[in-house]
């Protein structure tokens, strides 16, 4: 017999794009919720429009972000600038338990789809806002994406190179942050509405979630009066610590050294050559003040030997070490795949295309990954007629009207 979903049961009106809201609504879709995803041709969502690409071809249905944010979703087309759009967004929400906004402060209150709006059409709503900065305040209004957001958090300014300018952090890395503070939220108000019957609204800041990742740095901050900034790889209680090249073509391998006792294991996995026995490297204090002398030396041993098995030697002294991987090494890496974290789904244009699983297993109620993320307006007959209750005919004057968008109204095309 099949174990339950954790969302099971519970219905989700997504009328979140880009990356934060889309992907929390894919975590309650995963684990047994009804998501319908609402799009729009006329304006496809930024996760339509940037790639990759399959087969480097651009096209509204051929993005890997709006396919692999939207797994086991319903997606329909539905231009909100109508009012007959609107109507028909009310019609969802009063099917939903929960309700998603991930758009600028103030798009959803010009449609009518606003928290207070929502509440008088479900009373119990739960509703959640993913933006940049949140719903109040003096730079609520501020628009931008997960970039911006880690510049606001304070990301760059301790990425990167002393005698460098701030490094970017790959991806919009708030965007990856954000969602799984809002999860854990849902959960508690899902289990707030079971026990007390009433809605509840959730606005979520991605600025301030990526905040609680420098904690560290900010205490000092507020404790020492003490500026973090720009160390490059290394950090002030680690000796070695760093990425070393080894043998191949742009391999490397991630080394972190705290203790006497790893330090010392660390010097038996690399022979203990001489050097290792000079009273510079003695201890950890005077380790910093010769560490460019020390990555060099180091750096001389890890050439010689493939980053796996630096690692494994590493790791199996007690020192912490972790091979830097690339996309490939990924999909080999047979913790993952021991794990079944790459699952293939059967894209309608892409065809089978890998998607990553959830980071946790909850083994009573597992995620199931069965659908890959709709292409635009894919499920649109079975939304509007099995769910919303709406006849052929009724179908019909929305597509005639514009309200239902197709590809002909794809900019450019019409």
């Amino acid at each position: 017999m099949d174990r339950k979903q954790a969302f099971e049961g519970i219905k989700v009106a997504d009328f979140s794009w880009a990356a934060v809201g889309p992907i929390v609504a894919r975590e309650l879709a995963e684990h047994g919720a009804t998501v319908i995803h609402v799009e729009s041709h006329r304006v496809p969502g930024l996760e339509r429009l940037a790639g990759p690409f399959k087969g480097f071809k651009p096209g509204i249905d051929r993005g890997a972000f709006g396919m692999c944010y939207n797994t086991n979703k319903l997606g329909i087309s539905l231009d909100l600038n109508k009012p007959k759009g609107q109507e028909v967004a009310k019609r969802l929400v009063k099917w939903a338990d929960v309700m998603t906004d991930s758009m600028s402060p103030g798009t959803m209150a010009k449609w009518g789809l606003d928290y207070e709006s929502a509440r008088k059409i479900k009373p119990d709503i739960i509703y959640y806002s993913a933006t940049l900065g949140g719903q109040y305040g003096p730079y609520a209004k501020f628009q931008g994406y997960g970039a911006q957001g880690a510049a606001l958090a304070g990301m760059y300014s301790v990425t990167g190179w002393p005698d460098r300018s701030p490094a970017y952090i790959f991806g919009a890395y708030t965007d990856y942050i954000g969602p799984y503070f809002l999860v854990c939220a849902l959960v508690a108000a899902l289990d707030y509405r079971r026990r007390t019957g009433k809605g509840i609204y959730l606005d979520l800041s991605q600025w301030e979630a990526a905040i609680n990742f420098l904690g560290p740095a900010i205490l000092d901050y507020v404790v020492n009066g003490r500026i973090a900034t720009r160390m490059g790889n290394r950090r002030p209680d680690a000796a070695p610590h760093s990425a070393y090249q080894c043998m191949g073509t742009d391999r490397w391998v991630a080394i972190a050294v705290h203790t006497d006792e790893e330090w010392k294991a660390f010097c038996k996995v690399i022979g203990e050559p001489e050097w290792t026995r000079d009273a510079k490297f003695a201890t950890l204090l005077v380790r910093k003040r010769s560490e460019d002398e020390l990555d060099k030396l180091v750096g001389e041993w890890t050439i010689n030997h493939t980053p796996e098995e630096v690692m494994f030697q590493m790791q199996a002294a007690g020192v912490p070490a972790g091979v830097v991987q690339n996309c490939q090494d990924l999909f080999e890496d047979p913790q993952l795949k021991h794990r079944g974290h790459f699952q293939w789904l059967n894209h309608k244009v892409m065809g089978p295309v890998a998607h990553n699983a959830p980071a946790y297993q909850a083994f009573k109620t597992p995620c199931r990954l069965v659908k890959a993320g709709p292409c635009l307006g894919e499920d649109n007959r079975y939304v509007y007629k099995e769910i919303l209750g709406y006849s052929d005919d009724d179908i019909a004057d929305l597509l005639v009207e514009g309200v239902i968008t197709t590809e002909a109204d794809l900019p450019g095309l019409g």
